[in-house]
């Protein structure tokens, strides 16, 4: 099974918007396998967003990300990477599928209330990052069977 990270920004949080996207993943198949409520350090921020250091954006990036709670999640499913980012849709909220969280509830890209993994590689690194191996639950959930095709 592929895991994924998802992090609901400062702006979804404010929004009130963390159920509605735990419902939507759910409602996709996927299965959550770590959640935490907390405030980001600027020392995990800026580990978090290293690519983009030096760029014209960074500093109201850390900015941004470090002004109120985040919802930090890993998420758990067959191709859970491409699930979760079609179901975020783009990240240019004018540019994503009608249905899609950020088409459904976004206008802008510096408020477009979600982050997603963006391969399995960066996947593995952002879990990593974000919680330590005690925090990912291993569990069976009873609706499997219906959901997993094992053929």
């Amino acid at each position: 099974m592929e895991r994924t990270f998802v992090l609901v920004k400062p702006d979804g949080v404010q929004r009130g918007l963390i159920g509605e996207i735990i419902a939507r993943l759910e409602g996709r198949g996927l299965k959550l396998v770590a959640a935490k409520f907390m405030a980001v350090s600027k020392e995990l921020a800026e580990r978090h967003y290293a690519i983009h250091k030096g760029k014209s954006f960074y500093d109201g990036l850390i900015r941004y990300i470090t002004s109120a709670p985040v919802m930090a999640m890993v998420w758990e499913g067959p191709n859970a990477v491409a699930l979760v980012r079609q179901t975020m849709g783009a990240t240019r909220p004018h540019e994503a599928a009608p249905g899609t969280i950020r088409h459904d509830f976004a206008l802008t890209v510096g408020r477009n209330l979600t982050h997603a993994s963006d391969s399995v590689e960066n996947g593995i690194k952002e879990i990593e990052l974000w919680f330590s191996p005690g925090e990912l639950v291993a569990w069976v959930r009873a609706s499997d069977e219906w959901i997993f095709e094992d053929n």
